[in-house]
């Protein structure tokens, strides 16, 4: 295939917290809980997988790609996207057995970034992607998620800032988001805005599908 691109897409990407402490079987069943969590959260937010790439897999994380379709607009990936992935995340947690929350509780962190990215014979690739991945990985972004109560630390970066969150689209409240983060990618400096959604009041949810590492 030659060398294609630039093709611009919406950028998420999710990062499972403590995965390196956890034995194998652990990390099988909360794979497949962050499969399962996504990919319910994507249905609940209008997020149709035919307008994505295949979901990249990154062992502890996952990288998703959404086409520019006026049926996804940018906008879903922070609102109901995000609020449903927290509120799932929440009540997974709530759910498990006392004695297993140590080792099996979810928690996470989550960039929403867009730019224009390269497809080869071996993938898409390129420096907003690096970008987005240089975000979620800031200490910043991990040290608010170890402080929050709430199991997921969202980064935007400016681009999505800038765009959707400071006008306020799908009820978003711009002092949520606090500039916190600054990296530099292809010597250019950029900057990145963390916010902790709110999960609100709810039950434990006792319909996930527990999958234990066999």
């Amino acid at each position: 295939m030659p060398l294609c691109g630039p093709l611009h897409r919406s950028i998420l990407a999710l990062d499972l917290e403590s995965s390196s402490t956890r034995t194998d079987l652990i990390k099988v069943e909360l794979r497949n809980q962050l499969y399962l969590l996504l990919h319910r959260a994507m249905r609940t937010a209008g997020l149709d997988e035919r307008f994505c790439e295949p979901i990249e897999d990154r062992g502890d994380g996952v990288l998703v790609l959404v086409q520019p379709t006026d049926e996804v607009p940018r906008s879903r990936l922070l609102d109901p996207f995000i609020p449903e992935l927290a509120r799932l995340l929440a009540g997974y947690n709530a759910a498990l057995p006392d004695a297993d929350r140590p080792a099996h509780r979810l928690r996470m962190r989550a960039v929403v970034h867009a730019g224009d990215v390269l497809r080869d014979d071996h993938g898409l690739f390129g420096a907003e992607i690096d970008a987005a991945i240089r975000l979620l990985d800031a200490d910043a972004v991990r040290s608010a998620l170890r402080q929050a109560s709430a199991p997921l630390a969202l980064v935007v970066s400016q681009q999505i800032y800038e765009a959707i969150v400071i006008h306020g689209y799908s009820g978003l409240c711009p002092q949520t988001y606090h500039r916190a983060v600054e990296i530099n990618v292809c010597g250019l400096t950029r900057y990145g805005w963390i916010h902790i959604p709110a999960t609100g009041d709810l039950d434990p949810l006792n319909d996930f599908e527990f999958i234990k590492g066999v």
